[in-house]
């Protein structure tokens, strides 16, 4: 999918981010620091009335197919939930080079960032595949930490891709509807390494949300980032309920998987998981 002209202005896309920040805030998944977030734009954009101070970029990941591309980036220790604040003090603005290797930071003179997200290196590398594989000019990516989703993880089952899967989508109507894909499911890698960035590139291929283990998670929209945090928020509701069901003796039974396949029939939902 591609976002058709006239194109979102910059102040728009800056107050999305800060609105997702802000709601995924008050679903307990982004405690202090924690999380990210990037949206790549497929159009030109000047950034220098919001963002007029310029500085190379040395890029963590070589994106030629990207040249001329622009991001909205979070900062490095930035609250999510202060984004809406002031979106341009906790944003930074690249716009890569010719070549893919280095780009312009635009900042604000409010920037309160000495550097953008450690994990920019897996946002620019699911937002350059992504890109290649479909063609989008427009793509969000969220890395946030739900803490029913990061609890399961710590349970050897539920690192499974599959029995991940059925348990938790089982809870809703919702969830098969709006994660029709399930969720992929990377093992624990150190944050911000080139094993993290490759594993989480191949299992957004297949998936919109990814589990990873022992650390959160990552989703992508190519529609809008609160598309993308609505997507963490539908399937950490479904790990709240598989929780509950945990410290509940497993009493609840869920939807069967009939009751599943028929709401997949009523509403046209293409889907292998049941």
């Amino acid at each position: 999918m591609a976002i058709e002209a006239p194109y979102p202005e910059l102040d728009e896309l800056t107050i999305l981010v800060g609105e997702a920040g802000a709601r995924l805030s008050e679903i307990e998944a982004s405690e202090g620091a924690a999380g990210n977030i990037s949206v790549y734009m497929g159009w030109p954009i000047d950034p220098r009335r919001r963002f007029p101070n310029v500085e190379a970029l040395d890029l963590p990941v070589a994106v030629p197919n990207l040249a001329g591309a622009s991001f909205l980036v979070t900062g490095s220790g930035r609250r999510l939930r202060e984004i809406i604040k002031d979106p341009t003090a906790n944003l930074g603005f690249v716009m890569v080079d010719e070549g893919g290797r280095t780009a312009r930071l635009y900042t604000s003179p409010r920037r309160l960032f000495a550097r953008l997200t450690s994990e920019f290196n897996s946002h620019l590398a699911v937002h350059a595949d992504q890109v290649a594989q479909t063609g989008t000019n427009f793509h969000a990516i969220i890395h946030a930490q739900p803490p029913y989703l990061t609890y399961l993880s710590h349970i050897a089952r539920y690192r499974d891709e599959r029995y991940l899967n059925r348990h938790l989508l089982r809870w809703q109507p919702e969830m098969i509807v709006n994660l029709p894909e399930g969720l992929g499911c990377v093992p624990f890698f150190l944050p911000g390494s080139p094993e993290l960035m490759q594993a989480t590139v191949e299992a957004l291929r297949a998936h919109r949300v990814v589990l990873w283990c022992k650390h959160g998670v990552m989703a992508r929209s190519d529609q809008s980032v609160k598309r993308a945090a609505d997507r963490i928020e539908y399937a950490e509701t479904g790990a709240r309920y598989e929780f509950m069901n945990l410290t509940n003796g497993e009493q609840g039974e869920g939807l069967a998987v009939e009751e599943i396949r028929a709401i997949c029939e009523a509403f046209g939902v293409q889907q292998t998981i049941f």
